[in-house]
């Protein structure tokens, strides 16, 4: 895998909906060049599953609201991706009553790595570590309270890990609408909220933050 510049790859897959929160990478990049010296491509990249161009990016982005069933070719890139050195960040939108994105995307993985594959990951983990500190682990959003299930701020991230190194971090805190603003307006915060989405990136690019 080409890992000289990063490329924001956003995962395009035939069911449910798979082009949410669409101002989010200009932002998160917006963050990587205010924050690091690593070399960026400006815009992101949509990048079909089924297709072998997926194997070009060592991050990828999926997310939605609805669906996720993948096709017999979606699943074995998905696999071969991620058992090769991929990383792909899952973010469910959790809007939906019902969970149907989180229900089936889960289903989806256990079909692919095994019922036990996604496993809670523990709050001292490298990647809350990879650039900024967050102590206390996944640092909340205010839109994780909106969906389905329990309505309780779940203190976790789930991970997928090859080789002792996350190959899928799989977030119900949507991450995605939580960033997603135009970065012009990111001086109006009191506190930059992209942060931990720079320690995502770094964490998959196999960046060392000292």
């Amino acid at each position: 895998m080409h890992r000289a510049k990063f490329t924001f790859a956003r995962l395009k897959y035939n069911s449910g909906d798979w082009d949410t929160d669409q101002r989010m990478p200009s932002n998160l990049l917006n963050s990587l060049l205010e924050y690091t010296t690593i070399p960026l491509d400006e815009e992101e990249k949509i990048v079909e599953l089924s297709s072998n161009d997926v194997f070009k990016y060592p991050f990828c982005y999926l997310s939605g609201h609805k669906l996720v069933q993948f096709s017999k070719q979606e699943a074995s890139n998905f696999k071969s991706y991620v058992q090769n050195g991929g990383f792909v960040f899952v973010d469910d939108c959790n809007h939906d009553i019902d969970g149907l994105f989180a229900k089936s995307f889960e289903t989806q993985m256990s079909n692919l790595f095994g019922a036990q594959a996604l496993k809670k990951i523990p709050n001292t983990h490298a990647i809350y570590n990879s650039f900024f500190k967050f102590e206390k682990g996944p640092p909340t959003t205010s839109f994780e309270l909106n969906g389905w299930g329990d309505d309780l701020v779940h203190d976790y991230l789930k991970a997928i890990s090859i080789n002792n190194r996350i190959g899928v971090l799989y977030s119900n805190k949507d991450y995605g609408c939580e960033w997603d603003y135009d970065f012009k307006n990111k001086r109006f915060l009191a506190e930059d909220n992209t942060k931990f989405g720079v320690n995502i990136i770094l964490y998959a690019m196999g960046v060392n933050a000292s």
